[in-house]
């Protein structure tokens, strides 16, 4: 057996699992038919899964507005806009880890402009990229120093929001995963597996249909589990029912 010290570039990682261990997370999923979505790409650009999942979930938490807020202590902030965070796989110092970029005001941004957002992440080099510098000063800090600095950034809810989002998207939809449950550090939490050909009724008839296991991650102490089902409820019934609009669903956001 051989051993060797943890990669300094997963230092980010252990910082963000210390401070979400205070969640209390309880999962849901479902089953999304997905031939709306898919007839829509099709019909033009071909739109990332993901981004038809940040599009579609920051319109519905809109209109719920304390499941698009966090909690600190006993003192919980709304939000005045639904920042996504989106969970990525990339190379950093040539080590493979998982980043986040928080996409701002997704619930007036356009699916188009949610694509280019998602695309810049995607295609971008961690190395170099600014938004990223963050993460890298974070590697060069010893864990204690790291740590404390981390938890600076992260936990003041005026800021929460800016650096965390206000709720999360991670997929493994690339991989033959059909579902999967992540706590993101947001109150919510989107896990998008991959699309498969399944049985499913329509009326009376059985029909083959691309079906997407969907899965919500909730944290307990600032929502229950009624709301969080109709959140995954709408999502579902209007990735169903697919149309790409800047117009929120439902009611506006809270006022900061």
């Amino acid at each position: 057996m051989s051993s060797a010290p943890l990669a300094r570039q997963r230092r980010h990682t252990l910082h963000f699992l210390a401070e979400i261990r205070a969640m209390s997370p309880v999962f849901l999923d479902t089953e999304v038919d997905m031939s709306a979505v898919l007839a829509h790409r099709e019909a033009g650009r071909r739109y990332s899964i993901v981004s038809y999942v940040l599009h579609t979930a920051a319109r519905v938490l809109a209109h719920h507005p304390r499941a698009n807020s966090a909690v600190r202590g006993r003192r919980v902030a709304e939000f005045g806009a639904v920042n996504g965070k989106l969970a990525l796989d990339k190379r950093i110092g040539g080590e493979r880890v998982v980043l986040a970029a928080v996409l701002p005001d997704l619930h007036e941004a356009s699916l188009a402009e949610i694509q280019r957002q998602v695309e810049h992440f995607r295609d971008g080099d961690p190395d170099t990229m600014p938004e990223f510098a963050g993460v890298r000063a974070l590697h060069k800090l010893g864990r204690p120093w790291g740590r404390l600095a981390f938890r600076r950034v992260v936990r003041p809810l005026r800021t929460r929001s800016a650096v965390l989002g206000t709720f999360s998207v991670t997929s493994l939809g690339h991989r033959a995963v059909d579902g999967f449950y992540s706590v993101g550090g947001t109150t919510t939490t989107f896990g998008v597996g991959r699309i498969a050909r399944r049985a499913v009724v329509r009326g009376d008839a059985v029909v083959i249909a691309p079906v997407l296991r969907l899965s919500l991650t909730f944290d307990h102490r600032v929502i229950d589990g009624a709301e969080a089902a109709d959140v995954l409820t709408e999502v579902r019934d209007h990735l169903e029912s697919f149309v790409d609009s800047t117009v929120p669903v439902g009611q506006k956001v809270a006022a900061p």
